[in-house]
């Protein structure tokens, strides 16, 4: 593992996240109030304050809403080029991270992929469908 590579911290309200991925499987909250899912986590719902957020396994499938390509480092241990995106998911919400695309494009289609990171243990990423 690159030494210089910031790994997540899981916290009580983020363990949920990172035992899905452990397990393969994207899962989000979703307001048992408003049934809205909420993308990254919190302790209350941000759309009508809710408090009861199950985490929720999703499809992780969906289409690249943007994405930036970053050719100059900005973080230790990310070697560029690479692409973040946002993605929004079947299920109406927006989510984060690393695209794996040679070619990205708005409204490319896409699916979760889960990456090894050493030390760590399995870490979303979205490729090309």
């Amino acid at each position: 593992m690159d030494p210089t590579r910031p790994v997540p911290a899981p916290s009580p309200l983020t363990e949920p996240y990172w035992e899905a991925c452990r397990r393969g499987e994207l899962a989000l909250q979703r307001c048992s109030s408003c049934g809205r899912f909420v993308h990254f986590p919190e302790s209350s719902c941000p759309f009508c304050g809710g408090a009861n957020l199950p985490f929720e396994t999703v499809s992780g499938r969906g289409r690249v809403h943007t994405f930036s390509t970053v050719h100059r480092a900005f973080l230790p241990g990310f070697t560029p080029p690479y692409t973040v995106a946002w993605i929004d998911l079947d299920e109406g919400v927006r989510a984060f991270g690393n695209l794996l695309a040679e070619e990205p494009r708005i409204g490319m289609e896409v699916q979760v992929c889960f990456d090894e990171l050493p030390g760590f243990g399995p870490v979303p990423q979205w490729r090309a469908l």
